[in-house]
């Protein structure tokens, strides 16, 4: 059988700390190329959920168990990862307990999700859209093909 030529498919999880004030969110600066500061996440493994593969990105990068809530959008545009075509799902999840880099991620912070970092690949579209979600409830809207590189 010929397999299709297909995007990488990615889990990126956006950790709500909800021990702290505020409840701030975990960003990683990535240790490999493109650096930067980023949503912890990372590739799905073949036999894996995505549910599964975003819990254990996050136990990865930021040495947190977390509870995922719920799945915030799949974010596919071409030009989203330099290095290649990637397809994102992108949980909302809390954690509570002491973060700290570790795997792909050089370091961590914790921030409130209105004074991010500037992000690498489209996350910071990803942060507009969960502001929505924390702040009214509502999911992230189909983007219908529009370009990340606002």
């Amino acid at each position: 059988m010929v397999h299709p030529v297909t995007p990488l498919l990615t889990v990126d999880v956006i950790i709500e700390m909800t021990d702290r004030p505020g409840r701030p969110v975990v960003l990683i600066e990535r240790r490999n190329p493109p650096p930067g500061w980023a949503l912890p996440g990372g590739f799905v493994d073949v036999g894996e959920t995505l549910e599964a593969a975003a819990v254990r990105e996050a136990r990865e990068e930021t040495s947190l168990d977390v509870k995922l809530l719920v799945l915030l959008g799949n974010y596919s545009d071409p030009a989203r990862d330099a290095r290649g075509h990637t397809v994102s799902a992108v949980y909302v999840a809390e954690a509570t307990g002491e973060p700290f880099a570790a795997d792909d991620a050089k370091n961590l912070g914790l921030f409130d999700p209105e004074h991010c970092p500037e992000l690498a690949f489209d996350h910071h579209r990803i942060m507009a859209d969960y502001r929505r979600y924390r702040g009214h409830g509502v999911l992230a809207p189909l983007h219908n093909g529009e370009k990340t590189s606002d």
